[in-house]
This record gives C-alpha cells, structure tokens and sequence, in this order.
C-alpha cells in the first residue's frame, strides 16, 4: 500500500528541488502544493493568456507539477500554452458540476481537446454540496468510473466543502480522491445547512487518509482572507493527518516562490506578505445574493446589484477589514 512519502525517482532535473509524494494510494506523483488555476483567470485576476502561461511555466521550473483547474473556470488556454512540449509528469486535475453522463463524457472530452492530452490524470464532481447530491449526480459519478476503467483518466475525485460528504467519501470504494475546504478558521467549511468548524473537516480528512484515499486541500487562505497570517495557514494545513497537498491560487511569480520557500523549510517564523495593495473581491460565479454580507458590513461598503442580485463592493468605502467573509456561506469573497 502506497503512503505518504517521497517518491524515489527523480522527476525533475536537479535544480528542483520540491518534495514529490504519492497521492493517497492512486499511485501518482505529485509536488505538495499544486497550482490553483481559478485565481487567474476570468472570475478574478483575469490575467492576459500570456501572463498566465508564463506564470504556469514559471511555477513547473520551481517543481510544482500538479495543476488544479476546472470546466467552468474557463483557464484551460493558459494551462494549454504553458504545457505543449513539456514533460509527460505534469498532473492535471480538472472538475466539472456534470450531474449527468452525458454531461460529465462531454466534459472530460473537452477538456481532453482543450489542454491536448489523451490522458487527465484526475477528474472530479466538482462542489458536492451535500449528501443529498450523491444520488443525484450518480450518473456523471458512474461515467468517470467507466472513464478510469478505459485509462482515459487515472483517477476519479469530489470536491466539497462540506463535512459530510467528505466523511463519506472515506466509505465509498470507487472514489480515489477527495478535495475538501479547509483552513485553521474554518471559513467557509459547511455541516448541513449550516457552517461547519475546522476541526471537524480535520476528522473527516483524517477518516479518508485511513481508508487510503489521496486528500487534495484547497483554502489553506480562505479565499485570500488570511493570508496576513501566511506561516500560521500553512504550518495548519500541512500539519493535518492525511493531507497530501495543497491547491493554491497563484497570481504572481513571487507569490510561487514563497511557497518554495516554506516547504523547502527556509522560511522566516515571522514572515507575512504585504497585503496592503489587496482588496476584496466577491466572485460572480459563486455569490447567491443573500444579502449576509451586506447586513454584516459596518462601513456599508456592500450592496445588492439591483439587476443581477449579487452582492458588489463600493472600494472607496471598504476598509479590507474582513469580516464580510466569514458570514458567506459559498465563499464568494475573497481577498485579491
């Protein structure tokens, strides 16, 4: 049984130097943070295709070679032009919200066409957000399987950000991967109908790592929100039993290289970021305009848009002070 460990052979030249680690028991390589592609793409930075690219390759010299992306991210075309004529090592994880077979064969299929691979290493349920969800996209669930079987994909994987379906993630024999939220305040962590703690998605991780599965942890900043905190994020995350990387959103090339930093353990104890030039952001594709955020504003910086519904920030009354984001319950805002 493959575990938690360096892997023997050398996947990259000998100037990268970032540790590579089995997945849970998948059998595949990977480096202990991957690239999460959203962050530059259209929902939030919305970088230039050649920025984006060049800051993919950038990051695949410093040894990172797992990127996380999506259907509806719409980032493909910077991971495309960043990968033609790499290494065959690279490690692609893509998602889609298909709740069908159709949908989900459709999906893998595009993204196959659009990044230009005859294999995507892992694909997922993209979002599981509740138990109740399994049943209902058991269809698409069953096609990834089928997908597995024929070696168009090497692994199958949910996403959530909540509690229970990543404990019952540790239960289901034909799931490889799970992908949970996770941070050490706990934002944006689900349980029900309600917001769930910390601790108890630190549980259910751990209940997967027992049962073999490879954990994926996304949110160690919670949306950019504690990034302030950067050392204290990490040494969290990466101190959970059963976490076997990290996604994180990456927007500049210094940002790639603090992260080297720290799991190349050379980082100062008393580091953080400057932050002073962020400012928050609510993601379109996330906000269901329940006004939260705006009842929880004190500097009535948040309003509702009267067309779309979805919440907006007036930046010239913001003070970045944070406190909006806790109270979303599909963390849409976060910290850019």
């Amino acid at each position: 049984m493959l575990k938690l460990k360096t892997c023997s052979k050398e996947l990259f030249s000998k100037e990268h130097k970032m540790e590579k680690i089995f997945l849970g028991n998948t059998g595949i390589e990977i480096s202990k943070v991957g690239f999460g592609v959203l962050t530059m793409g259209e929902t939030q930075l919305n970088l230039a295709e050649d920025e984006g690219s060049e800051l993919i390759s950038y990051a695949i010299t410093k040894g990172i070679n797992l990127f996380d992306t999506a259907e509806y991210y719409n980032t493909y075309r910077y991971m495309a032009k960043a990968f033609k004529g790499k290494s065959d090592n690279l490690v692609i994880s893509s998602k889609s919200m298909a709740n069908t077979r159709e949908w989900m064969m459709t999906a893998v299929d595009d993204a196959r066409k659009a990044l230009d691979r005859d294999i995507i290493e892992i694909f997922m349920l993209h979002e599981v957000r509740g138990l109740w969800e399994l049943p209902f996209r058991r269809g698409a669930l069953e096609a990834l399987l089928d997908l597995r079987e024929k070696g168009i994909i090497k692994a199958v994987g949910i996403s959530t950000h909540h509690i229970e379906v990543c404990e019952e993630v540790s239960r289901m024999s034909e799931v490889d991967i799970v992908f949970p939220l996770i941070n050490f305040r706990g934002l944006g962590i689900r349980k029900g109908d309600g917001f769930g703690t910390a601790e108890e998605m630190a549980a259910a991780i751990a209940k997967c790592a027992k049962a073999g599965k490879g954990v994926l942890g996304m949110k160690a900043f919670g949306g950019g929100n504690l990034t302030g905190s950067y050392k204290k994020a990490l040494d969290y995350v990466y101190g959970l039993r059963g976490i076997d990387a990290m996604m994180i959103g990456f927007g500049k090339k210094h940002e790639v290289d603090d992260i080297c930093t720290y799991l190349e353990g050379r980082m100062r104890s008393d580091y953080a970021p400057d932050v002073s030039k962020k400012r928050m952001h609510i993601d379109k594709g996330d906000c269901e305009g329940c006004g939260a955020c705006v009842k929880r504003c004190t500097s009535k910086a948040i309003s509702l848009n009267k067309e779309t519904g979805q919440a907006e920030i007036n930046h010239s009354l913001c003070l970045t002070c944070g406190y909006c984001a806790p109270v979303c319950p599909e963390r849409a805002i976060i910290m850019l």
